[in-house]
């Protein structure tokens, strides 16, 4: 058993969802430890939900579940990258991943 956790300490702790067959980025989520625990014995994703203050199961209403395949935790313990076998849309406007709006693409000049 890994001996690894996330660090609570300062509160929520961010999740980044990512796909396991296409490797897109899905979703930003945040967790706290009883989310965390829960994602860990159900093998779905469960999240806090900052507006609601509430624990939320993806895919509760819409059916599109999140299906948990691998958790990494980055070098500081406070980030989650958490792969998924993604049922349905990830994005709550029907989209299959919450980050469609492109402010910069390649070959594209910032703006000063």
């Amino acid at each position: 058993m890994n001996t690894l956790h996330p660090d609570f300490s300062k509160g929520l702790v961010p999740a980044i969802i990512v796909e396991e067959k296409t490797n897109d980025v899905l979703m930003l989520a945040y967790m706290n430890e009883e989310s965390y625990q829960k994602t860990l014995e159900t093998g779905q994703t469960w999240f806090y939900s900052r507006s609601r203050s509430q624990l939320w199961h993806k895919g509760e209403t819409s059916g599109h579940t999140q299906t948990v395949k691998r958790i990494t935790l980055d070098c500081d313990l406070d980030t989650l990258l958490i792969t998924v076998e993604q049922t349905g849309p990830a994005c709550h406007t029907g989209a299959h991943s919450c980050f469609f709006n492109t402010l910069l693409a390649k070959g594209e000049q910032m703006n000063d």
